[in-house]
């Protein structure tokens, strides 16, 4: 008898294990309830009805809710678990840059010479030589020119070098999926690039199209102008029909391939395409405006190489400070400057402009604000990987620390908006919760990524609480779920605290 009551309870072990194992993450149970703060058990039940939706059947919803003041966790719904962050890793980013660079950074871009300037001739080479800055313009290029043509110089008995050394040659992050990076959000990364506008999205082009007349190809321009990719238009302009136009870049080349139909009299459409190599963009860039000054540039004989270390400086162009560009980079979720700026991190520290090193700086300051990195799993700045990790609690924990730093303000000035229609306010939650208490009261990241929704920051409450939360919302099939993360966000807005 006694043999058998040891088999059974060893089987009820057995079966109860077994019931951990295959319980879904996803229930009609609340998880949260016992880890929810007395004065919120309103709010927790609200949060876990709202998580109940059953387009999260199968996936993870994880929520991590902290008294603002005090950094206690006041509501937790499985905001250990590590999850996918899309671009919610950009707060990390963002602080370890604030606090590593400085609000007051500044990139650079330099021209250098290792020859001399002789009568009307600068006889030796000219390089440009860029140190990270993804904010340069076609006019950043003009003015350049215009400085050497203000020195008189009419012609360049020298080659016109690109140097792009800043920064290690690794052009994409190691977890980029190939059919992502012909995209704007997929550009490459070097040291020398340049952007299409004000966006800042550096290293992509655009391409317009306009139609012509019936049975013609469309007409293809670039902004800016460059003969850098080559464009095969297999367009076609057709009487009427819906615009149908598609862009992509052949993986590997600067091949443009533009191709459907658009009726005559549409609007011209827009495409952002990324560009192979965008160091020789910027140097295209360069040349055209030296022609456009009136300078003479001859036959080049190489396009890339480092300046010696006597080459004299002539000119240095400098970015706006950090401050204002945490603006696009945050308002507009730019990844290309999120990948800049943890290489510049990795330079500024390490003397070394890598992706490794980078993050490591990120990860050294995450750790001196208390955060568990031992659970996380960092492998971009952007958050495009579906390889990074965070739970939600973590997040949620750097949301709190940072409103102690010197910087906290730009911080969180960077952060869009709920509902403001400014672009650089609202900038990617301009058109989510309007009309609701959490318009322009809900200051927080978005994130997207297949099957990602994610959405971080700050929230007070009806009654002048304040919050900061952190939502991951991961593994869903179909469509997106940012009404779920609305639903949340408006509930803590509408919430009261003291109801008593």
């Amino acid at each position: 008898m006694k043999h058998l009551k040891s088999t059974r309870n060893r089987m009820l072990a057995i079966l109860f294990l077994f019931t951990l194992i295959l319980s879904p993450l996803h229930s009609t149970e609340n998880p949260s309830t016992a880890n929810a703060s007395n004065d919120y058990a309103d709010l927790d039940q609200k949060i876990h009805d709202i998580l109940a939706d059953e387009r999260l059947d199968g996936a993870i919803g994880s929520v991590s809710v902290r008294d603002a003041e005090s950094g206690e966790i006041v509501l937790d719904r499985l905001g250990d678990i590590r999850l996918k962050t899309a671009s919610n890793m950009k707060l990390l980013t963002a602080a370890a840059a604030l606090h590593t660079l400085g609000p007051d950074f500044r990139f650079q871009t330099e021209i250098l010479t290792d020859g001399e300037i002789v009568g009307k001739v600068l006889k030796g080479n000219l390089y440009l030589k860029g140190k990270g800055d993804p904010t340069l313009l076609k006019e950043d290029f003009d003015k350049m020119a215009a400085f050497l043509k203000s020195k008189h110089i009419q012609s360049i008995q020298g080659n016109i070098m690109a140097d792009d050394t800043w920064y290690n040659s690794v052009r994409l992050s190691e977890d980029m999926i190939w059919n992502d990076e012909s995209y704007y959000y997929g550009a490459q990364i070097s040291a020398l690039t340049a952007s299409p506008n004000t966006d800042y999205d550096a290293g992509t082009v655009i391409v317009e199209t306009s139609p012509t007349q019936v049975g013609q190809q469309a007409d293809i321009t670039l902004s800016p102008d460059t003969s850098y990719p080559t464009i095969i238009n297999k367009t076609k302009t057709v009487e009427s029909g819906t615009r149908s136009i598609s862009v992509t870049r052949e993986h590997g080349s600067n091949n443009i391939i533009v191709e459907g139909t658009i009726p005559v009299g549409s609007s011209t459409a827009r495409s952002w395409v990324t560009l192979w190599e965008p160091t020789g963009y910027a140097l295209d860039l360069f040349k055209k405006s030296l022609v456009q000054a009136g300078i003479q540039v001859k036959q080049q004989q190489g396009d890339t190489g480092k300046a010696p270390a006597e080459a004299e400086v002539l000119y240095t162009k400098e970015s706006m400070p950090l401050s204002e560009l945490m603006i696009p980079f945050m308002k507009l979720s730019n990844n290309t400057i999120a990948e800049t700026l943890v290489k510049e991190m990795g330079r500024a520290v390490h003397n070394d402009g890598s992706w490794d090193r980078g993050l490591e700086v990120i990860e050294d300051y995450l750790s001196t604000q208390g955060l568990n990195t031992d659970t996380m799993r960092l492998r971009d700045g952007s958050g495009i990987s579906h390889v990074t990790n965070v739970p939600a609690n973590e997040l949620s924990k750097l949301l709190y620390t940072v409103q102690q730093e010197d910087w906290f303000p730009v911080y969180l000035n960077s952060l869009p908006i709920a509902g403001a229609s400014n672009r650089l306010e609202g900038g990617t939650l301009r058109n989510r919760m309007k009309g609701t208490l959490a318009e322009g009261n809900v200051k927080a990241k978005t994130g997207t990524i297949t099957g990602v929704t994610a959405l971080s920051g700050y929230v007070t409450t009806k009654d002048g609480k304040d919050l900061v939360f952190s939502i991951l919302l991961n593994n869903f099939v179909g469509g997106n779920l940012r009404d779920i993360e609305d639903r949340i966000a408006v509930a803590l807005s509408e919430y009261e605290v003291n109801q008593d």
